[in-house]
């Protein structure tokens, strides 16, 4: 576990040794775990060609889940991306695509990297695998950027939460997307500094989001919540490197998140009793499927 309380330390002792946040995270799991660096490399490589795989898999199946809620998805929008029609470019499409194709490996009970989690594994791995693809980023500055996303992850996780039924969705994609948006301004060059500025921007655009999941299942909304997500880490990743100023910073917005999550209703944390989950469809869907 990171010993850092906060994400400015963590960025500021990155400063400080004139390194990146991943190397600090590498370090601190080093001496955390007792293991030799490259053994905790390559493990987090692994981690890199598993999120790959479950790409590859989730385009390349229409299986539905056991539910039927979902599956395909992912399938027909790559479809689109080889017919050259998507309705934006083949940059945010196949973002689009990634995403969904390995949150339908996780509801198809495929094997997916939970980043942070299961519901929301599909933006970390969209985001970083399709601008890395789009700038012929080297495969070490890719791995390097997953202990990134590990870092900003830990802290949120100590300070706040990365549970749905603690915190709802924002605890989850949100975070995810604050992850996503911090490892892609490293991994693109971006300062220890704006990665904060990236993963502040990110969780800030989504916070109040509630946990509401169909039936409790994660696939609806859960599913299309990962594209928002990556889209929105994106976003973020290009507003920091633009430099443009985050007015509030990281940590008050982790604060804030959790100060919402506290706040908001059980029946919007993980217990599929409010929202979407509430709605007459749902409930039709779930009564139909029990006769």
């Amino acid at each position: 576990m990171i010993q850092y309380t906060s994400l400015k330390e963590l960025a500021d002792e990155a400063d400080r040794k004139g390194c990146t946040i991943s190397e600090i995270v590498l370090n601190e799991q080093c001496i955390s775990l007792n293991s030799d660096m490259q053994k905790i490399y390559e493990k987090m490589k692994n981690h890199l060609d598993i999120m790959r795989e479950s790409v590859k898999k989730g385009i390349a199946s229409s299986q539905c889940s056991n539910s039927g809620l979902s599956g395909g998805d992912a399938q027909k929008l790559y479809g689109i991306l080889q017919e050259g029609k998507p309705v934006t470019d083949s940059l945010m499409c196949k973002a689009i695509c990634t995403a969904i194709a390995v949150a339908e490996v996780n509801a198809c009970m495929g094997k997916i990297v939970a980043a942070p989690t299961a519901g929301s594994c599909g933006i970390l791995p969209s985001v970083l695998l399709t601008l890395g693809e789009q700038h012929a980023v080297d495969e070490r500055k890719l791995v390097m950027s997953l202990f990134t996303a590990a870092g900003i992850g830990m802290v949120i996780a100590k300070c706040a939460s990365i549970s749905g039924s603690q915190g709802g969705c924002q605890a989850e994609c949100g975070s995810a997307s604050a992850m996503a948006a911090a490892a892609a301004v490293e991994m693109l060059g971006g300062s220890p500094q704006t990665c904060l500025s990236a993963a502040a921007f990110a969780l800030q655009n989504m916070l109040g989001l509630v946990c509401d999941p169909v039936g409790g299942l994660v696939e609806i909304p859960c599913i299309k919540r990962n594209v928002v997500g990556a889209v929105n880490a994106m976003a973020a990743a290009e507003m920091a490197l633009a430099g443009l100023p985050c007015i509030i910073p990281a940590d008050e917005v982790v604060s804030a998140m959790k100060e919402v999550g506290d706040a908001m209703h059980i029946k919007l944390k993980e217990t599929a009793l409010g929202g979407l989950a509430a709605t007459k469809t749902a409930r039709t869907l779930f009564t139909q499927n029990d006769t």
